[in-house]
């Protein structure tokens, strides 16, 4: 039966471009996943506030990623009619003339930009969050003027800045830097790019004396860019020719198959990056707060303003490689723990706080005891992403208004955690909403590049269709109740070490 519906279905080749990893699955015109692969990734660590990856380890990721997906997935490859690629957002690279890399990609978990940011804030940080949509934070701007002033070299054999998706999407097409694009959702990351507009900004540009050349064309996430080359295709299993999207961001994509296609939903990726974001009908940026970035939606006319913890989900993984102990044990030992971990305090903020942007705070734990135990130092950690959370919401009340949300999609690694999912819902005091597709990013993905070639008309309708949810957590009066002294504790915390941090 399965591979009767394999052969008549139609599919898109997904793959999503993550920090830890590469995953990619056939997705069906009916919005189900077939063939999952997932290939890890190797970050670079030079030094200190240093991480990059291998441009070329990276394709390679994807290649094998779809092999393993065409592999496993029993689909013949007549039936791809697309193939969609999202990835990291706030990285980027820079490539040559014939798009080989000239640098590593630069991550958006590298601080080294960290010395160009006061140059954009003595310049007028309002007046740059107003055309950028996005407050100073390690993203292509700093990024790009880094290159030019500490790598002058390198930043001379630029021939093109661009993004992992577009890197891999222009790599398998057979592009050259003539054709380099960049698409809309990844705008408000770009430093250079009047949002609002969907256009590059002479303003900024000659600001801060960036090359206008070395800016990619501006595309839609759907603009089909190429045809698989056919080094490639035989390699990874596909025809050669397939129609190749332009993609887009990750968070983008996960929205996306999300289904955050109407103002009034609100979504949270439970990732590496703990990201919160919603959905709006209207540009509003966060100039005052400096807290919300002011995405585009992959949905033409929509906006998706978010923010997020620079490794948030990483503290997780960090954690648990230091104990030895599993994700069930862990969340197991935390649920046991009263709201507030009995006066302990994690600030998950171990590369600096991205949202709004103190470069200079560093992560800890503070009010130890004794007493403490494994499952307090984690249960410590989920509730530092919750109270980050809820200071997201009030920056978002202060521009669309108070109860315009009253629920939160959830998707990611975390949303498979109930016990984080209740501490989210009851410190936020909002009903939390699993989906039961957990890699919603390779539905986005897909419904792009399908869209791109027919398959889904009406991109809103079918990620409403797809986008199941499963058993809806209710918030607990009591312990929001709870939840309010622990919060403000942080927040008092949080400015405490950040003004020590600042005089260090």
């Amino acid at each position: 039966m399965r591979e009767r519906e394999a052969r008549s279905l139609n599919y898109v080749m997904a793959v999503d471009i993550g920090t830890q990893g590469t995953k990619a699955a056939l997705v069906s015109s009916e919005g189900k996943l077939s063939g999952q692969s997932f290939v890890p990734s190797r970050l670079i660590r030079p030094a200190a506030g240093q991480v990059e990856q291998d441009p070329d380890e990276m394709f390679d990721s994807v290649v094998r990623a779809i092999r393993t997906a065409m592999d496993f997935g029993g689909v013949p490859p007549e039936r791809v009619v697309s193939i969609g690629i999202d990835g990291q957002m706030a990285g980027l690279l820079g490539i040559d003339e014939a798009w080989n890399a000239v640098t590593p990609y630069d991550s958006w978990l590298d601080s080294r930009c960290e010395s160009a940011m006061p140059l954009i804030r003595d310049w007028g940080e309002e007046r740059f969050t107003q055309v950028t949509g996005c407050p100073v934070t390690y993203a292509h701007g700093p990024k790009a003027i880094w290159w030019r002033g500490e790598r002058p070299e390198t930043y001379a054999r630029i021939a093109k800045f661009v993004v992992p998706s577009a890197f891999i999407a222009g790599r398998l097409a057979g592009l050259r830097a003539a054709d380099a694009f960049i698409d809309h959702t990844h705008l408000h990351f770009a430093g250079f790019a009047d949002v609002n507009a969907g256009a590059w900004s002479d303003e900024l540009l000659r600001a801060f004396r960036i090359d206008a050349d070395k800016m990619p064309a501006i595309v839609h996430p759907w603009h089909i860019v190429g045809g698989l080359q056919k080094r490639y295709a035989g390699v990874a299993g596909l025809l050669p020719g397939t129609p190749i999207a332009a993609g887009c961001g990750d968070t983008a994509a996960a929205t996306l198959g999300a289904g955050i296609t109407k103002p009034g939903r609100l979504f949270d990726v439970a990732g590496t990056a703990s990201v919160l974001s919603c959905c709006v009908g209207d540009y509003r940026p966060d100039t005052a707060g400096k807290t919300l970035l002011y995405a585009r939606s992959a949905l033409p006319g929509l906006w998706t303003p978010l923010a997020y913890i620079n490794g948030g989900g990483q503290c997780l993984a960090w954690y648990k490689r230091l104990t030895g102990a599993g994700y069930d044990e862990l969340n197991a030992l935390a649920a046991q723990i009263e709201p507030g971990c009995d006066g302990l305090t994690f600030i998950p903020h171990f590369g600096g706080r991205g949202c709004p942007n103190t470069p200079a705070l560093r992560g800890s734990w503070t009010g130890m005891a004794w007493s403490h135990e494994r499952g307090h130092l984690y249960r410590a950690i989920l509730e530092s992403v919750a109270y980050e959370y809820k200071h997201y919401l009030l920056a978002l009340e202060r521009l669309v208004g108070k109860g315009a949300y009253d629920a939160v999609r959830v998707t990611g690694g975390g949303s498979r955690s109930g016990t984080f999912n209740r501490i989210k819902a009851d410190a936020l005091g909002i009903l939390y909403c699993p989906l039961l597709v957990e890699d919603a990013a390779l539905i986005g993905a897909a419904l792009v590049a399908g869209h791109g070639v027919g398959l889904f008309p009406d991109m809103a309708a079918s990620a409403d269709a797809f986008a199941t949810l499963g058993d809806i957590v209710q918030p607990d009066a009591d312990r929001h109740r709870q939840y309010g002294a622990a919060a403000d504790r942080y927040r008092e915390t949080l400015e405490g070490l950040q003004a020590l941090y600042e005089k260090l």
